[in-house]
């Protein structure tokens, strides 16, 4: 600072003697202010060369304790690392389920439910082929849909496999100008196409397997059943069971049932239709054919039979409920009863109050044939029931109130 005084103070020494007195004051003036600007530059620069020096310092202290913290962390992860690896197992002997016995294996996917099995599926190629085999998906087909899935819903189901299969043959083998486009288009674009097609087939189950089948009924596939007291229980339908075509409803779990066409009327549809109104066909006999009863000869009063019944020959058969009543000239009494020996049967329908024409029919049972006229209805062929679970069935569904 001493040095910079003496330096300034001869310079304006030699300018005052070499310039003249007038312009004195102006190079005074501007001397004064070179003096400060370069004071001000000079403090400038001193405080920068601190602050530098300073923040090296700062930063080499900075450097010293991140490598210390580093040195220290890693020795500890080290530590970590030993002590975990002496505590848990390696990768490689990490027990994946597949390495579990075949029938532990089994017995586990056994209990899986269908959800469960369409997850597990989902994991890798080995247990896809387990999760997707016949004899998984049969247990869950007969739980759920085996007392309403019937022959006619096999037969169905059995054509839609041969339609499929049809169809993918013939994707798989293109034809006429498809097949010149093909051969000019990108490879790229084909071979990717074709990829996309071969992973979802692979992904997705076989088209004759159970599992497709079971997923096709919960996805809303129609389906052949027949229906308890159609549309709702309406008083003209009381105590009939009706063939319908079913589409199931997973989120109410319900039914939606299309009727066939009667006559001139459109097809009628139910929805909200409950499980313990649905059945599978006990017959193999299509709605509007005559069923050929075997039963006539073995029919006694008190037996609990179905009869076919419609209203006119343009509409399909329904399925009532009645039993075997005694003729006119016995008394009921069992012990000198021969109504089973009479070439005549009377069937009773009790939910009808007596001495309504639905109240009673007689039919032959040797030359039976579907007998009745437009007033009354035709009515076709019986079926005696055996089984407890159908009769009980039929008691449930009875009216609360008598009809006429």
């Amino acid at each position: 600072m001493l040095f910079f005084l003496i330096t300034c103070c001869s310079f304006i020494i030699f300018f005052y003697k070499s310039l003249s007195f007038k312009l004195l004051p102006l190079l005074a003036c501007e001397m004064r202010l070179l003096s400060l600007w370069c004071w001000k530059d000079f403090s400038l620069l001193s405080l920068l060369t601190k602050s530098i020096k300073s923040s090296r310092f700062f930063a080499s202290e900075m450097m010293m304790s991140f490598k210390k913290r580093t040195l220290q962390t890693s020795s500890k992860t080290v530590v970590h690392h030993n002590a975990d690896e002496l505590s848990s197992p390696s990768s490689s002997e990490i027990m994946s389920i597949l390495d579990l016995p075949e029938l532990v294996l089994e017995c586990i996917l056994e209990k899986l439910p269908p959800e469960g099995l369409c997850s597990m599926a989902a994991v890798c190629r080995s247990l896809r082929d387990r999760c997707m085999s016949d004899h998984l998906w049969e247990k869950h087909m007969n739980q759920k849909w085996g007392r309403i899935i019937g022959p006619a819903a096999h037969r169905e189901w059995q054509w839609h496999i041969a339609t499929r299969k049809d169809s993918c043959f013939n994707q798989a083998t293109p034809k006429g100008s498809f097949n010149y486009l093909s051969q000019l288009w990108p490879l790229s674009l084909v071979r990717s196409s074709l990829k996309n097609r071969i992973t979802k087939r692979k992904n997705s189950p076989p088209v004759d397997s159970v599992m497709s089948w079971y997923l096709a009924l919960e996805s809303g596939k129609l389906f052949p059943a027949q229906i308890y007291n159609r549309e709702h229980g309406h008083v003209g339908f009381m105590l009939s069971c009706y063939d319908a075509e079913l589409s199931y409803n997973p989120r109410t779990d319900t039914f939606q049932a299309r009727y066939p066409p009667h006559g001139n009327r459109a097809v009628a549809v139910e929805t909200d239709v409950t499980w313990d109104r649905i059945r599978a066909p006990p017959v193999d006999t299509p709605p509007h054919d005559l069923h050929i009863s075997d039963c006539l000869s073995e029919l006694h009063p008190g037996d609990h039979i179905e009869i076919q019944w419609r209203r006119n020959k343009e509409f399909p058969y329904g399925w009532w409920y009645g039993v075997v009543g005694h003729l006119e000239t016995c008394d009921g009494n069992s012990n000198y009863c021969r109504c089973h020996e009479s070439d005549s049967v009377v069937l009773e329908f009790n939910q009808y109050t007596p001495g309504s024409r639905w109240r009673t029919t007689t039919l032959s049972r040797k030359d039976h044939r579907e007998g009745g006229n437009e007033a009354d209805g035709f009515y076709g062929g019986i079926r005696n029931l055996q089984r407890n679970e159908e009769i009980s069935t039929w008691k449930k569904l009875w009216p609360t109130e008598i009809l006429e």
